[in-house]
């Protein structure tokens, strides 16, 4: 059984339940799940889904959002297309794609690529900036408010995962914010010419990673 919505046919699904009410639902498959007594017609679920067309609509509109943005994924600040393909045991990039056998393995692999790249640009920015401070410990985890975390105490730097995501350019920004903290151990203006000093456009850094 099909429905039309929005110039689509949707097919409607119906689950026999031993349930008083009818419960109207949309998943990932973009089906229209009925849930009912063996009692209700065919027709009663047609004549409640066309009633409740706007509420099914919006329910569609969700799980093809849901969709869309599951099939975007970035890496170093370029997106790529996801192709499910059971041949790679692993994520394999190539051109505009990335091959993956599961959806579940894309974020280790931006995991293990964020403790792959991190230590290399850290000690990069480090030994670029010249500035009489410790070289720290780093931590990779993912952080919700922050894209990044220093600890002048312990000497510890850390940086949010999510930020493999993005280009190289802002993962050292991001790094240079950091380090300057144990220069400056506040957001002050000299804190952020020293920003500067060491990362010209970290402006457009800064909006590029939605900083407020």
């Amino acid at each position: 059984m099909k429905v039309l919505i929005d110039n689509q046919y949707y097919e409607v699904i119906i689950i026999k339940k031993k349930i008083k009410n009818t419960y109207l639902r949309v998943k990932e498959d973009l089906k229209i799940y009925a849930s009912t007594n063996r009692f209700v017609s065919e027709k009663h679920i047609l004549q409640l889904i066309k009633d409740n067309k706007d509420t099914i609509k919006n329910m569609i509109d969700r799980e093809k959002r849901k969709i869309e943005k599951k099939s975007k994924f970035f890496y170093l600040g370029k997106e790529y297309n996801v192709v499910l393909c059971s041949v790679f045991k692993t994520p394999k990039l190539e051109d505009d794609s990335i091959f993956v056998s599961d959806l579940k393995k894309l974020d280790k692999f931006l995991v293990s690529e964020a403790k792959r790249l991190f230590p290399i640009r850290l000690r990069h920015v480090y030994d670029n900036m010249h500035a009489d401070i410790p070289f720290p410990k780093l931590v990779i985890r993912k952080m919700v408010r922050k894209w990044g975390h220093c600890n002048k105490r312990d000497q510890v730097v850390t940086l949010n995962t999510e930020l493999i995501k993005y280009d190289i350019d802002y993962i050292d920004y991001v790094i240079v914010h950091e380090l300057c903290h144990f220069i400056h151990f506040d957001h002050s203006k000299a804190f952020w010419k020293s920003v500067e000093y060491y990362k010209p456009n970290y402006k457009e850094n800064r909006k590029g990673l939605n900083e407020v």
